[in-house]
């Protein structure tokens, strides 16, 4: 039976509160409480514990406190008060139990009811929290470019300074000439809508500080811009190469990417890129940004590679015959002609022969390359040929337009001229002895080697009769080199005169700079030579993709050659656009890049300056989108 009964009037002495202690505690500091109520105690009490059960609102909560619930009998008043310390000591919640039988089940009511009530509050906060938030997330927008925006004005304000009247902002700014009246007219504006009663004054003042560069842009050139400004800021009032870029740049991408079919399809990109930009810089990844940000980059590498694909005559390594063959295959085998029925079983490559009536009409073809070579088993010699000495001639131009534009950020007579002469004596004749023996009529067996021709001429070797290519060629190599070779060392007189410090000094200091320009001139010459290289690849590439691929399924003539075909043609097409378009666009893009920063911009380009950054809310929005 019970120790005793709490409901009798005689037994009010022994409460429940008098005879155990009931209490909740963290389930992590239960061992140690345990263990100093038996050290304390020495067993004189009777503990049980159990592990709370956690509520289904304690399961949502991540990182939810365990808790146990623990119920102590003991005897005695004094060992009573020194467990209700162990248990404060221990951050225990002790609680009060009912004095009668029908008390529990009205407190249990009551904290139902409670729990209730709370439930109802926390479901009305979250109702009303997402309220405030779905009214304050449609102006998240607003509030954060207006921070920004605040921002952004208060550092640009820390960087003013206060007038001794401390009633004035001082502040010293890089403006470009042309918006100064408009800079005049913003300040007498903002004055006015403030209700200030001081005019702002504005006056251009000397500085001994290098200002910054500003180059303005827009959507069209921002893309170039930024290839410039990747390898360096322009130093203040240097030539900006970014203008010439945007022509250079996408055509020497089209020479080792030229390809009619892959260049149209290119710009089509290029074009629906641009018509959907505003959709797509939704997006906000990086990709995207990249690529609406160079879509005119992209237009324009398109377009030039339609063009040199026209020139070279390949679509997808295949040749257009628009204007119609100069060269006639029937015409040897006329009935007195050198080829019969006979020789086609007898030899398995036979070359066209221009003196035979009807064979050759006597004019080149109308634009580009003429579409028999395509069938020409001497093709890829030809092409190598025509390619390489292409890129020889181009890189050459480019290199002395580069010097050419030096003129206006470097000394005329001490360093533009000598290099000009420089370039013109040495490559500049290589271009011409190229373009001479195009022009002349010359059999190819005789032909003299232009590489034989220009060792030779470097050490006056001339016993051979095959290493002329014209009367008098032995009289105009020495001039060059004579003008060469005084032209390099002419810099040092004027040096030495008007630095007045001694001869062998600047001896030395010209003689390493210029090993070193002529070293980089003849380096970055044959570095030009990848222009021909990568054409090559491309179309060896191509050729090989439709041999392998599409020409398989054009051969095949049983039923199931139409599936086949679309089979292989989608295989093609993943291989085209994967394979050619973006790996060998990107190699390309890459080299074209390199050909720009090292062989042209190292010729006249110093690129030590530092950007132009006025305060523009359009530039910090765009920024940190």
């Amino acid at each position: 039976g019970p120790l005793c009964d709490i409901t009798k009037p005689g037994n009010q002495r022994c409460s429940p509160n008098e005879l155990f202690i009931a209490g909740v505690i963290k389930q992590e500091r239960f061992p140690a409480f345990e263990k100093v109520l038996w050290r304390l105690f020495h067993g004189n009490f009777v503990l049980r514990h159990a592990e709370m059960q956690a509520t289904e609102e304690l399961q949502a909560v991540r990182g939810a406190v365990k808790k146990d619930v623990f119920i102590i009998f003991v005897q005695g008043d004094h060992v009573r008060e020194k467990i209700r310390k162990v248990c404060e000591g221990f951050r225990a919640s002790l609680y009060s139990c009912p004095k009668t039988l029908y008390e529990p089940k009205q407190m249990s009511t009551s904290v139902m009811t409670q729990m209730e009530d709370l439930r109802m509050i926390l479901r009305r906060t979250e109702e009303y929290r997402a309220g405030v938030l779905t009214r304050a997330a449609e102006h998240v927008q607003e509030w954060g470019s207006k921070v920004k925006k605040m921002k952004a004005i208060y550092y640009t304000l820390n960087l003013c300074n206060i007038d001794i009247t401390q009633k004035l902002i001082v502040a010293e700014i890089w403006c470009p000439v042309s918006d100064l009246t408009l800079v005049q007219s913003a300040l007498i504006k903002g004055s006015e809508q403030s209700g200030s009663s001081v005019t702002p004054v504005l006056n251009r003042i000397q500085t001994q500080q290098t200002p910054p560069t500003f180059n303005r842009t827009n959507t069209f050139t921002e893309g170039f811009q930024a290839i410039i400004d990747a390898y360096g800021v322009g130093t203040y009032q240097e030539i900006n190469p970014a203008s010439y870029t945007i022509v250079t740049f996408p055509f020497l991408f089209a020479v080792m990417f030229g390809d009619c079919g892959h260049g149209l399809v290119m710009t089509l990109f290029a074009v629906w890129v641009t018509s959907q930009a505003e959709s797509l810089r939704k997006w906000k990844n990086e990709l995207t940004d990249v690529v609406i940000g160079g879509r005119y980059i992209i237009l324009l590498m398109g377009m030039f590679s339609i063009y040199t694909g026209l020139i070279y005559n390949d679509c997808f390594s295949k040749s257009f015959n628009i204007f119609g063959s100069s060269w006639c295959v029937l015409s040897m085998f006329h009935p007195h002609g050198p080829w019969q029925n006979e020789t086609l079983h007898e030899y398995h490559h036979l070359q066209l022969n221009p003196f035979v009536p009807g064979v050759y009409s006597g004019d080149p073809y109308v634009f580009g390359i003429d579409p028999v070579w395509n069938i020409a088993s001497n093709k890829l010699s030809f092409l190598n040929s025509f390619k390489m000495k292409m890129s020889v001639i181009l890189g050459v131009s480019h290199m002395l337009f580069g010097v050419a534009l030096s003129l206006v950020n470097f000394d005329i007579f001490l360093q533009f001229v000598p290099q000009l002469i420089f370039m013109l004596s040495l490559f500049g004749y290589l271009i011409f002895l190229i373009l001479y023996k195009w022009c002349i009529t010359l059999r190819s067996e005789t032909a003299p080697s232009i590489l034989l021709l220009f060792i030779n001429m470097m050490l006056f070797d001339y016993q051979s009769e095959h290493v002329l290519l014209y009367r008098g060629q032995v009289w105009i190599h020495a001039p060059l080199k004579a003008v060469l070779y005084s032209w390099l060392f002419r810099k040092d007189h004027f040096i030495c005169f008007l630095l007045q410090v001694s001869m062998g000094d600047i001896f030395v200091y010209q003689a390493i700079h210029t090993i070193e320009f002529c070293l980089g001139c003849i380096s970055n010459t044959a570095s030009y030579l990848r222009l021909w290289a990568l054409s090559l690849a491309h179309a060896e590439l191509s050729e090989v993709l439709w041999r392998m691929v599409l020409q398989v399924g054009l051969k095949i003539s049983s039923g199931m050659g139409s599936l086949m075909l679309v089979v292989l043609f989608a295989a093609f097409a993943v291989l085209t656009v994967t394979v050619l378009l973006i790996m060998e666009g990107l190699s390309a893009f890459l080299h074209a890049l390199r050909l720009h920063w090292v062989e042209f911009q190292n010729k006249f380009y110093e690129g030590s300056g530092y950007k132009f950054t006025p305060l523009s809310f359009d530039s910090l929005l765009k920024t940190q989108q």
